[in-house]
């Protein structure tokens, strides 16, 4: 799937079958159901998956809470726009799901 593909996809009512979770999480955050993205995020215990819930957490207004999940996630507490970091994940998580 290409980033492309991924935005594309939003026009739907559901996101593609089989899209990995974390993906998943972000197209529903990109849909406005940041609840759904959020639960579905904070069930991936991997370093992605606390990018992600750092980013939620970020995009809630939530500082602290979003340092904490950066840290887990080994990357720096994001300043830019969130609609960046956004893509930045989606391409992050497009290229190791399905350019391996």
């Amino acid at each position: 799937m290409t980033s492309h593909e991924f935005r594309f996809s939003l026009k739907e009512s559901e996101p593609i079958a089989d899209l990995p979770p974390l993906l998943q999480a972000l197209w529903w955050d990109a849909k406005g159901d940041w609840q759904r993205a959020h639960q579905i995020a904070q069930d991936v215990e991997t370093r992605d998956g606390a990018w992600v819930h750092a980013y939620l957490h970020r995009k809630e207004g939530d500082a602290s809470n979003a340092g904490y999940w950066y840290r887990q996630a080994s990357k720096p507490h994001c300043a830019g726009e969130t609609e960046v970091e956004w893509c930045d994940i989606v391409d992050h998580l497009l290229e190791i799901e399905f350019h391996k």
